[in-house]
């Protein structure tokens, strides 16, 4: 299917927790996959948080589909933030004028997912470039498994550069914390 044909869109917050069996199904596939390997537990458990997410004022989400309607893709995330962890959690410290937040400064880039399928069509920059195309930050934020390699490199490419490991959440495996300059 070529990438015209795929439709991709914004959502606040309300019309993403409509949509969240589209959300569901990208991440439930996507995130099955080594080096993630999620038990449906585990995408319980992420999608009681998307939950929560999706009532933020601040909440964007994207989500790709076909032409008749098939989920392809999907991304969301929020405005960090002055009480944000995400900066606990690197192993290493980082500057204090790094680590501010204001809840406008970073934008926390929480997931971005293609399904095997639609990969390598340009899906995911898509999706990327939807969500933040009206964004009011300096920044974006995001922690990727250093194993998955074609996300790690589809970072780098759109201009992220690596700040920190982190733990992202307890028993989590070692992610990359990847930032992007806005500016």
């Amino acid at each position: 299917m070529s990438q015209s044909q795929i439709r991709v869109i914004r959502l606040d917050g309300s019309a993403a927790a409509s949509a969240e069996d589209a959300f569901r199904l990208v991440y439930a596939e996507a995130f099955a996959e080594p080096p993630y390997a999620e038990s449906d537990a585990e995408v319980s458990a992420a999608f009681r948080r998307f939950r929560a997410q999706t009532r933020k004022s601040t909440f964007l989400g994207a989500l790709a589909t076909t032409e008749d309607g098939r989920p392809v893709g999907m991304a969301y995330g929020y405005p960090l933030g002055p009480q944000t962890g995400w900066w606990d959690q690197l192993l290493e410290p980082v500057p204090e004028d790094m680590r501010r937040e204001d809840g406008r400064r970073t934008f926390g880039l929480m997931e971005l997912a293609v399904r095997a399928a639609w990969r390598r069509q340009g899906v995911a920059r898509r999706l990327h470039d939807t969500l933040l195309a009206t964004l009011d930050a300096e920044r974006v934020l995001l922690n990727v498994h250093p194993d998955s390699e074609a996300a790690v490199a589809a970072y780098r490419a759109w201009g992220y550069r690596k700040v920190g490991d982190a733990h992202p959440w307890p028993g989590a495996p070692l992610h990359d914390v990847m930032l992007l300059d806005l500016g």
